[in-house]
């Protein structure tokens, strides 16, 4: 048997678990948004990060990467439990077709991906749409076991440059946050530079 997830935020820098393959492409019917909060890892419940989310649109592609992952059942198992811990603030687990560029049917089926849905009974870490200010200095601020919450954001817009897939939405709020004085300097920017 063999297990495939897709990674949409931090897992295309750092999947944390051993995978035979990655492989770069998107899933359709989805789009990357930071409605969802960290209390966890990029914040703390009195002051909560945003993270990525995905939310259901018509037509949008969200790239990010595909991890197959091999062996025993016991192997795959223990990569569930981590992902489940990991990505525990995340109430739903979906089974969603992936594509790559070089596809028009899907290149893979039920790989597993893991969302925060907008329910508030079932999760209570969903923090929903904000104004880009508003999101921005709470990004800026927030500050987790993980690290800066600026440092998440960053950090997904240089993986999406890298796997030649920029995401217009995540450059603006990077760009937002960057125009905070806490913000160290010598944080990449869009191209990699030193920003300052």
């Amino acid at each position: 048997m063999v297990l495939w997830i897709f990674g949409y935020g931090s897992l295309i820098w750092k999947a944390g678990f051993h995978y035979e393959d990655r492989i770069v492409g998107y899933i359709k019917g989805y789009r990357r948004v930071f409605y969802q909060g960290s209390t966890d890892h990029r914040g703390t419940p009195e002051n909560p990060g945003r993270t990525v989310t995905l939310l259901p649109q018509e037509g949008a592609k969200c790239w990010g990467t595909a991890y197959r992952v091999c062996g025993p059942d016991a192997e795959q198992k223990l990569v569930l439990s981590y992902l489940d811990l990991r990505e525990k603030e995340y109430d739903v687990r979906e089974s969603v077709d992936f594509f790559t560029v070089e596809s028009t049917k899907p290149a893979i089926s039920n790989v597993l991906v893991y969302i925060g849905s907008p329910n508030r009974i079932n999760n209570k870490y969903y923090l929903g749409p904000a104004p880009l200010f508003d999101m921005a200095s709470q990004i800026a601020t927030a500050i987790g076991p993980a690290g800066p919450n600026y440092e998440y954001l960053f950090r997904l817009e240089e993986a999406l440059l890298k796997i030649g897939h920029a995401d217009e939405e995540i450059i603006e709020l990077a760009n937002e946050v960057r125009k905070f004085s806490m913000i160290p300097k010598g944080i990449l920017t869009r191209r990699g530079e030193a920003a300052g």
